[in-house]
């Protein structure tokens, strides 16, 4: 008690001290007009000094990947600033490796504009647009997972590759916060989006889905991230998911099936007991139309209640080795779950003799 109130009493100020600066620097600092250059010259806007380069961007309508709202603590709004944007701060180097600082590598979210700034961003992000949309249905896939489906309004249609995944806008009470979630409709659906959606105790987006109904207006964007589907039908495919991992399988799989109807695909599905399974009878009455399709799916900890269960037991990756024999060629692997389940199964997929170009991953 003795050493609490001077530590109380210098937070406070330090905190005190902080906000006065950035009001300070916002009242009595006019940086005036800045022009922000995009990808040499290939976009060009006139935009308000001294605010964040994540900001300015999304009011050009250029959507950078940023999952927790601008304060620096997913590192998604990477963009390589070539001149203008200052010296990397703190608050960056924890998400940036040597070689990009080097590179210019920065976080859009800590970049102040404060003078003409010239940026490099991948090509498609510049087509990213802003979804507005209405929830269409919704339905409880396990205790914690639900599929929320989307109707779009403006764009009316979106092209995205299996993979992918959008921003939602969700409410907080700091404002709009934007979470990622991979797409689980399939590519040729282009007028809807559907999700699917763990609950996390506590969790901004996962509680503000699982709360939404029939007709209630969404906003995303997107589409972002970085799978790319092989497009030679000779290449088998594997898909490899845990719980809500399941969504850019889904989307993968029927796409596949749509395009090319004998196309050699591998589904591994991970689950803790018969109450985290869902699709299996979806996926299995699929598989009776499509023989190279092959269904696995493996629960982790089975229950007392589960001695019905025909599956595999264990650890996904164990069905994932049992199953794949040791041969790389003409195989491509897409991966998604927790990172224990991702890290043991890309040494399974090493072992079998996939190179790392070849396997695509998400982490959750």
């Amino acid at each position: 008690m003795v050493f609490l109130l001077p530590i109380l009493v210098f937070g406070g100020l330090l905190v005190g001290l902080t906000i006065a600066l950035t009001v300070a620097e916002r009242v009595l600092i006019n940086y005036g007009v800045c022009k922000l250059d995009i990808n040499a010259g290939d976009r060009e806007f006139e935009v308000d000094g001294g605010q964040t380069l994540l900001s300015a961007l999304n009011e050009v309508k250029v959507f950078i990947p940023s999952a927790c709202g601008g304060r620096g603590s997913c590192g998604h709004c990477k963009v390589t600033v070539l001149a203008g944007g200052g010296p990397v701060l703190p608050t960056e180097t924890p998400f940036l490796t040597r070689v990009q600082v080097r590179q210019g590598v920065r976080l859009a979210c800590q970049v102040k504009i404060r003078e003409d700034i010239r940026i490099k961003v991948p090509e498609e992000i510049l087509n990213v647009k802003m979804f507005s949309a209405n929830v269409s249905r919704t339905q409880a896939l396990t205790h914690d997972i639900v599929e929320v489906n989307f109707r779009l309004n403006e764009p009316a249609e979106i092209e995205q590759r299996p993979g992918q995944y959008v921003q939602l806008q969700a409410p907080s009470p700091e404002g709009p916060v934007y979470r990622a979630y991979s797409i689980s409709s399939p590519s040729y659906e282009m007028n809807d989006v559907e999700l699917i959606v763990r609950l996390v105790p506590g969790g901004i987006g996962s509680t503000y889905c699982h709360n939404l109904s029939v007709d209630d207006p969404v906003i995303f964007t997107g589409p972002y991230g970085e799978f790319r589907l092989n497009e030679d039908p000779e290449v088998e495919i594997i898909c490899v998911g845990g719980g809500c991992g399941m969504a850019p399988m889904k989307n993968i799989i029927y796409t596949v099936y749509d395009r090319w109807p004998d196309r050699k695909l591998w589904l591994f599905f991970g689950a803790r007991t018969t109450q985290d399974v869902f699709y299996l009878d979806e996926f299995k009455e699929l598989a009776g139309k499509h023989p190279n399709f092959k269904v696995i799916y493996a629960l982790s900890d089975p229950l007392g209640e589960d001695e019905e269960w025909d599956g595999e037991t264990g650890f996904i990756h164990l069905s994932v080795d049992k199953h794949i024999d040791k041969n790389g060629e003409n195989r491509q692997a897409f991966l998604c779950g927790p990172p224990p389940m991702i890290e043991a199964v890309m040494k399974v997929l090493d072992d079998k003799g996939l190179k790392g170009k070849d396997i695509f991953y998400d982490e959750f």
